[in-house]
C-alpha cells in the first residue's frame, strides 16, 4: 500500500487568523458548540485523521481577542464523541496544571465514549500568565517543566495499565463482573507524584490515546522522540522542515523506536481562491481587518519577548533563549533573519498565520505545494488551520481533497475505526505481566 498524506484540523469558532472572525462570511464565536461541530463534521467528510483543540489557560484581558474565551476542551471532545463517528478527536492538557489521575481517566473515558478515537497534546504549559490561576507562581524553568512532565506520562500508561485486557467480564452465570486478578495497584512514588491506583476506568480502546507533542526545543524533541505518536512542526521552508524531520527521526531511532514510529504535521494555514488574484485578495481583505496590537500579542507570545517597544521598521532584535515557546520562538526568527523581516512584516505574518506557514493560491496551487513537501519526505502530512469558520473548512474539503485523492496522496475512506488505525500506529501492547514492576492486586470489592 502506498504511503498516505495524514491530516489534522486545528479549529476554534474563532479560527486561525487575528482578524478571520470579522470575515463576512464567518460566524461567530469561540463557545459556539454548532459552529465548531459542523466544522468537525466537515473535516470528517473529508476523512482528515483528526480534529484537534489547542487550549490556554488563561483570559487576561491583554491576550488576543480571540483567544480570550474557550470551550473546554475535554468537556468539547465529549459533545464531539456523540456528533462524529470516525474522526480522531484531540485536545491539549497541560502537565503542569493538572493532575496524571484525573487525566488519564478522562482521556480513558473519552477513547471508550468515542470507540477508540481519543488523542492528547501533551504539553508543559508555556505560558506564565496562567501560573497565577493555579498557584504555581513563579513560573516553573523549563528543565522542571519537562522532568514533571515525562514522570506524568509515565504514570498515566501505568494507570491505563493497571487493568490488564479482558478483564471485565460480565458473567451472569457465575456472577464475576470483573476478573480481579487483571486489576493491579500503580504504587507509582516519584520525585513528583505518589500515585496509588489502579484506574477506575477500563484499559483504553487504542491502549493508550494516541500521544501528540508539539515542543521544539532540545527537551521538547527528545520528550516526543521517546513517547510521541504525532509531532506538530511550524518550520517555514521546506529544507528546514527535512533537517527538523531528519533529525527528529533520528532520534526516535536513538530511543530505540522505529523512525517511522511517529507521524510529522506541519502547520498551514491555506488561503483558497478560484484564482491566484482571488486568492491574494482574500489575504489582503483578512490583513485590512487586523488589529495590529492583536497580531502584536500573537507575535509576543509567539517568541516569548515584549517586542511592544521596538521599532516596527527595524529588523527584528537579537533575542535571549525563552521559556516559553522555545519551537515556535526559534522558527519565527530564522524566518526574520532569512527574509530580511522588519517587526511589522514579522508581526502580520504570525497575525495572520499563527505563526505557521501560510499558502494562498488556486486550489491545484495548494495541492501542488502540500504534495512537494509531503512526496519529499519532509512531512507527514499537515495540520490545516482554517483563517475563520466555516467557509474556509469547506473550501478545503470540497477543493483540495478530490485533488489529493486524484494524485493518490490521500485516502479516499477511512479504512479502520480508530485513531490509531488512521495513522496506521499498532495499538500498544499491555506489558507483559513478567517484565513489569510488581503489582499488587485488587480485590473486586
Amino acid at each position: 500500500m502506498s504511503r498516505k498524506m495524514h491530516l489534522a484540523l486545528l479549529t476554534s469558532g474563532a479560527g486561525n487568523h487575528v482578524a478571520g472572525w470579522r470575515m463576512p462570511d464567518a460566524e461567530f464565536g469561540s463557545e459556539n458548540l454548532d459552529l465548531i461541530t459542523r466544522a468537525v463534521q466537515s473535516a470528517e467528510r473529508g476523512c482528515f485523521d483528526i480534529a484537534f483543540f489547542a487550549d490556554s489557560l488563561h483570559g487576561a484581558p491583554d491576550a488576543p481577542a480571540k483567544n480570550v474565551t474557550r470551550l473546554e476542551p475535554l468537556t468539547l471532545l465529549g459533545a464531539l464523541c456523540t456528533a462524529t463517528s470516525k474522526i480522531g478527536l484531540a485536545a491539549t492538557v497541560s502537565t503542569t496544571y493538572s493532575e496524571p489521575y484525573n487525566i488519564a481517566r478522562a482521556f480513558a473515558s473519552l477513547d471508550r465514549m468515542s470507540n477508540g478515537r481519543a488523542g492528547w497534546n501533551v504539553v508543559t504549559g508555556a505560558s506564565p500568565e496562567a501560573a497565577g490561576n493555579f498557584g504555581t507562581d513563579p513560573f516553573p524553568d523549563h528543565a522542571a517543566r519537562y522532568g514533571r512532565a515525562r514522570e506524568y506520562l509515565d504514570v498515566c500508561k501505568g494507570l491505563w495499565d493497571s487493568w490488564d485486557d479482558g478483564a471485565m467480564v460480565g458473567d451472569k452465570e457465575t456472577g464475576t463482573y470483573v476478573d480481579a486478578s487483571k486489576m493491579h495497584r500503580l504504587n507509582h512514588e516519584g520525585e513528583h507524584f505518589s500515585v496509588r491506583g489502579p484506574l477506575n476506568a477500563n484499559r483504553p480502546p487504542q491502549g493508550y490515546p494516541v500521544i501528540l507533542q508539539a515542543g521544539a526545543s532540545p527537551s521538547g524533541l527528545d520528550f516526543a522522540a521517546r513517547t510521541a505518536d504525532v509531532v506538530f512542526a511550524s518550520q517555514q521552508m521546506l529544507e528546514d522542515a527535512t533537517v527538523f524531520s531528519d533529525k527528529l527521526r533520528g532520534l526516535v531511532e536513538a530511543a530505540g523506536r522505529p523512525r517511522d514510529a511517529l507521524k510529522i504535521l506541519f502547520g498551514v494555514m491555506p488561503v483558497i481562491g478560484r484564482t491566484e488574484e482571488e486568492a491574494r485578495e482574500k489575504v489582503a481583505a483578512l490583513g485590512a481587518l487586523s488589529d495590529p496590537d492583536a497580531a502584536m500579542r500573537a507575535l509576543c507570545d509567539r517568541v516569548g519577548h515584549d517586542l511592544t517597544q521596538c521599532d516596527l521598521d527595524a529588523p527584528l532584535p537579537e533575542l535571549p533563549e525563552t521559556n516559553m515557546m522555545q519551537g515556535h520562538s526559534v522558527v519565527l526568527r530564522k524566518l526574520a533573519r532569512t527574509k530580511n523581516m522588519t517587526v511589522r512584516e514579522l508581526r502580520d505574518y504570525v497575525g495572520a498565520s499563527s505563526g505557521h506557514r501560510l499558502v494562498m493560491g488556486t486550489p491545484d496551487q495548494i495541492a501542488d505545494d502540500l504534495a512537494l513537501w509531503f512526496t519529499s519526505g519532509a512531512a507527514d502530512g499537515f495540520m490545516i488551520l482554517p483563517a475563520y469558520l466555516p467557509g474556509p473548512v469547506d473550501d478545503f474539503v470540497n477543493e483540495i481533497i478530490p485533488r489529493l485523492q486524484a494524485r493518490g496522496l490521500f485516502r479516499e475512506a477511512y479504512e479502520g475505526s480508530t485513531l490509531r488505525d488512521h495513522l496506521g500506529l499498532a495499538r500498544p501492547p499491555h506489558p507483559a505481566q513478567a517484565a513489569a514492576p510488581a503489582r499488587e492486586p485488587v480485590s473486586a470489592n
